[in-house]
């Protein structure tokens, strides 16, 4: 009888960790890298969010909370809904999690059954699928291409549905292109969705709050209320409050939905810290001006990386609309060899050999269900990315 579950034959670990540990293992041992793959703000976390946590802690605030997370956090992120995107919610409706990753185990695990089919907009975040293959579901990849802005169109949800499709799910703005939908993209989503009342919508808008160039992204209970009894909105705080480590994601959705979220939940982690949970009350209900000076900084990076990335040969480089990501089609590289004899025949060939070949740490696309592309996180200094993407002009001006 072998040790190992079956179930863990279906995903794969995370390549997006697995390359930021290559990088950091190569750092400590001397080598000069600057690390571009990791999906992570390089801000710390706001003064009054760090303040909010050492109170809670000197108020004894270290105990279980109810696994739904605390009623004072739930009734935050009520307000939070309401005020970000017009969107009524109840405390009921709310469950706290560890990390927005645990909301869509809890979601995904909670309801797929063997043969459910979930269609995913590809370039697509890595653990979707995997999530879903988890749970025994299908995962129904949908290519979505650069000449499309990397979005999903109404005629191919449409077409992707069947009779056992049980979810969509949406990342808005996506990691890993930062392509983001707005109002009149969504709605022709939804208008799709209305004509199919068997299907349930996941929107992952972590990233809503990074958007550029005055972009609004729209989530889908704002542009049609009417989908809210099958629509799970999820967000969090690691993102817009430069909070990873603190992991607080949230979902809101219908009660009975949440109620089988909780019970999950309760079988694995339960609550998440209670000290990140008063952290998370003040990143929602505090001042949110922080939010405005990273976004600003992003938004200085992006036109930067983009424009040297374009300058470098064989790649080709869209502008994104949010998050702090560029997804680059290097399509324009296949068949060459690099300056140190390596033949790029796959984007890995080539995220690979320009981490060896000079030390920059990047994310292949076909991790992302995107081969010819490779994913470049802006999340780090104006230094650390001029120097980076200088060094992946030359590496790709090398080729031959």
């Amino acid at each position: 009888m072998k040790l190992i579950a079956d179930r863990l034959d279906r995903i794969s670990p995370s390549l997006t960790i697995a390359m930021t540990a290559k990088a950091r293992a190569l750092k400590a041992a001397g080598k000069d890298v600057i690390g571009l793959s990791s999906g992570e703000p390089d801000f710390d976390t706001p003064r009054n969010v760090k303040d909010a946590a050492i109170a809670a802690i000197e108020r004894g605030e270290t105990k279980y909370t109810d696994v739904a997370g605390t009623a004072e956090l739930r009734k935050a992120i009520c307000t939070k809904f309401k005020r970000d995107s017009g969107i009524d919610y109840t405390p009921e409706e709310i469950l706290v999690a560890t990390g927005g990753k645990q909301v869509i185990f809890d979601a995904l695990v909670a309801t797929i059954n063997p043969g459910d089919e979930a269609i995913i907009p590809a370039p697509c975040w890595v653990s979707y699928p995997d999530i879903v293959a988890l749970a025994e579901g299908t995962p129904v990849v949908v290519q979505c291409g650069q000449n499309s802005g990397f979005k999903m169109t109404g005629e191919q949800l449409e077409a992707a549905i069947t009779p056992k499709t049980k979810w969509l799910i949406l990342n808005n703005p996506c990691n890993p292109t930062g392509a983001a939908y707005n109002a009149a993209e969504i709605k022709a989503l939804t208008d799709v969705l209305m004509r199919h009342p068997h299907v349930w919508v996941f929107t992952d808008d972590i990233y809503e709050k990074l958007a550029y160039d005055g972009f609004k992204p729209a989530t889908v209970l704002e542009v049609e209320p009417r989908l809210k009894d099958r629509t799970v909105t999820m967000n969090g705080c690691s993102k817009a409050y430069a909070m990873t480590g603190w992991r607080i994601g949230f979902a809101g959705a219908p009660i009975s939905l949440i109620k089988a979220m909780d019970k999950l939940q309760s079988q694995s982690t339960s609550n998440t810290s209670s000290v990140s949970q008063a952290a998370a009350v003040e990143a929602l209900t505090g001042q949110q001006d922080s939010i405005e000076d990273m976004r600003k900084v992003y938004e200085r990076r992006r036109n930067m990386v983009v424009d040297m990335l374009n300058a470098a040969p064989g790649l080709r480089c869209h502008k994104p609309e949010g998050a702090f990501y560029v997804f680059p089609d290097m399509r324009g590289c296949m068949g060459k060899t690099t300056a140190g004899g390596k033949k790029i025949e796959t984007d890995e060939d080539f995220t690979i050999a320009l981490l060896e070949e000079t030390g920059v740490a990047t994310v292949h696309g076909a991790a992302f269900l995107s081969p010819g592309h490779f994913r470049i996180s802006y999340a780090t200094s104006d230094a650390a990315l001029s120097e980076a993407c200088t060094r992946i002009q030359k590496f790709c001006a090398g080729m031959k």
